[in-house]
């Protein structure tokens, strides 16, 4: 069985709601959804940055408008959809949950219990109050316009890479959630995949609360293995096109998955000895 799907094209002349529109991979899911015919609705926390996507899409022969919303509160996440369900007069067809945020740098115990509650009150609560307030609505969509659903995870849901807890667990769940739901509608019709890429190139590192160390690191890696947003937005499009569960971009990340999944414990040991070995010649 293949699990990263195979099948026909769905998602053009989609009616899309993406979060965290602003910038990223969120802006670049935007572009691509517009350049394949679809209207979409642009959402962010950052109304401005939204907008500016919206703005862009249109000026290039597009369809789209911006709503600003914060996804770890549920009545902006409903206001969304009640806005997107205005605009579209009728259902979304496609809701990708992209909003996020990144963290990391500190160990457990040092992490401040702040920094836990912002990243998972975006990165995990945002994709559940989308998912709970959505997939009713794809549910009792009427007519034969394929629907889904695509939740922005990272290879971190799997990676367990030290010092980055909240972060791994917020995607982690995010990773959980999807399977599940995809569980609960199978044979519905409606595609749900969940996209798990390791470094793409976005401000995250900069938006986030990153150590210095970690940044640095990040930056570098960022620079030489990772793909650019618009890469990974139309690989995740199409695997959500072709029923696939799981998008998982790059390489590293299904190799990261596979021997994850093979053998767990040797896994884990083998990360925790090479950040600590990685880190030492970093301060060294």
């Amino acid at each position: 069985m293949n699990i990263f799907g195979s099948g026909r094209k769905r998602s053009r002349h989609a009616d899309a709601v993406v979060t965290g529109a602003g910038s990223g991979i969120g802006a670049a899911f935007a572009r691509e959804l517009a350049s394949r015919g679809g209207r979409v609705v642009c959402s962010d926390i950052d109304e401005a940055a939204a907008r500016a996507t919206a703005e862009a899409i249109v000026a290039d022969g597009g369809q789209a408008t911006a709503v600003r919303c914060d996804v770890s509160q549920i009545d902006e996440v409903t206001h969304l959809a009640e806005a997107a369900q205005t605009w579209f007069d009728g259902p979304p067809s496609l809701v990708v949950n992209n909003a996020g945020v990144g963290a990391g740098g500190q160990p457990i115990g040092e992490v401040p219990l702040d920094d836990w509650h912002w990243v998972l009150g975006i990165n995990l609560w945002g994709p559940i109050h989308g998912c709970h307030v959505f997939t009713p609505i794809l549910r009792a969509a009427q007519g034969d316009q394929p629907r889904g659903i695509i939740n922005v995870a990272s290879a971190a849901a799997f990676g367990a890479a030290p010092g980055m807890a909240a972060y791994n667990v917020s995607k982690a769940g995010t990773l959980s959630l999807s399977e599940t739901l995809a569980a609960e509608l199978a044979g519905t019709g409606i595609n749900v995949t969940v996209l798990c890429p390791t470094f793409v190139k976005t401000n995250i590192v900069e938006a986030g609360r990153i150590t210095a160390q970690s940044t640095q690191l990040a930056d570098r890696l960022m620079r030489w293995t990772g793909f650019s947003p618009e890469r990974v937005a139309r690989m995740c499009l199409d695997t959500n096109d072709r029923g696939g569960l799981y998008c998982m971009p790059q390489l590293d990340a299904r190799i990261g998955w596979g021997i994850k999944r093979l053998t767990p414990t040797v896994y884990t040991r083998a990360v925790g000895l090479t950040t600590r070995i990685t880190s030492h010649e970093e301060v060294s």
